[in-house]
């Protein structure tokens, strides 16, 4: 039998490691992405949440869905380990004339009792599942949904590109995967549903040194000689294009989201978790 959460732990090591500093100085960017509903919209029409929800938002960044969600439920309590991430959420909040989104301080590895977090109607997690213990992230989600868990992950590449790695000359190894996410939630019992999603991402930039700036936070440990090569990369393959630069392929970005619904008297049109077989069960049942 494959242990899922080991591997996820063990892919995730090639990857970059990023905490709440990193995601402060990230932050101004994402107020950008924040305010693009397609996503988001991607997300509702999956979930689909009676008006009556309250929400959960773990890792919930600037709102991405936090606010989206707030114009569909009674509530939404946004959890983030960024300041930054929550002072620009609080902020868009103010300017929207949102009042139904609390904003707490926190992180996958703190105590949720202590930060006072209730069970909520539906818990998701949107493409903040940047934990090693896949395993006790995935039961803290599942415990704290009342009616509905859902998460976001990613499919194959998720968000690094590459072309960046075969730039500099690294090989590239992709990081966890969505299978492993349904893997451990299959030897939980829980059958989920699973959809993916995806775009074409063209990026504009201004010069080959500000692609090369963004492009960088790919590669942990960047050397000057490999920022040396992305820039040569860059200045030979960038095209010009209205606003600015890009590269003449865009860039697939695949998620997966993954849902379940929790057993239990009101949950939404007969919503229920399916119960699956733990897969060492000999006799099937």
């Amino acid at each position: 039998m494959i242990d899922w959460a080991s591997e996820w732990a063990t892919a995730r090591r090639s990857g970059p490691r990023t905490g709440p500093d990193e995601w402060d100085e990230r932050a101004p960017s994402f107020a950008s992405h924040a305010a693009d509903p397609g996503y988001a919209e991607q997300i509702l029409s999956l979930v689909e949440p009676p008006r009556s929800f309250s929400v959960l938002d773990v890792g919930s960044g600037p709102g991405t869905l936090a606010v989206p969600f707030s114009r569909r439920v009674a509530r939404v309590t946004a959890l983030d380990f960024s300041p930054a991430m929550l002072a620009l959420l609080r902020a868009r909040c103010r300017a929207e004339g949102i009042v139904n989104v609390t904003a707490v301080l926190g992180s996958w590895e703190d105590d949720w009792d202590e930060l006072g977090i209730p069970v909520h109607d539906l818990a998701i997690a949107s493409r903040s599942l940047a934990v090693d213990d896949l395993g006790g992230a995935l039961a803290k989600l599942d415990a704290r949904a009342g009616r509905v868990a859902c998460l976001c992950t990613s499919v194959g590449d998720g968000p690094r590109d590459r072309r960046v790695f075969e730039a500099v000359g690294r090989p590239f190894q992709p990081g966890p995967d969505y299978l492993n996410v349904y893997g451990h939630l299959r030897g939980m019992g829980i059958c989920a549903d699973v959809a993916v999603i995806g775009r074409e991402e063209w990026r504009v930039y201004a010069s080959p040194q500000e692609a090369a700036a963004s492009m960088a936070g790919m590669l942990r440990g960047i050397t000057a000689a490999e920022q040396a090569r992305l820039l040569s990369f860059l200045e030979d393959r960038l095209t010009s294009c209205p606003g600015g630069l890009r590269l003449p392929e865009p860039r697939l970005i695949r998620w997966a989201v993954i849902w379940w619904r929790k057993a239990g008297p009101g949950a939404p049109g007969g919503w229920r978790r399916l119960h699956c077989p733990h897969p060492d069960a000999e006799d099937g049942s």
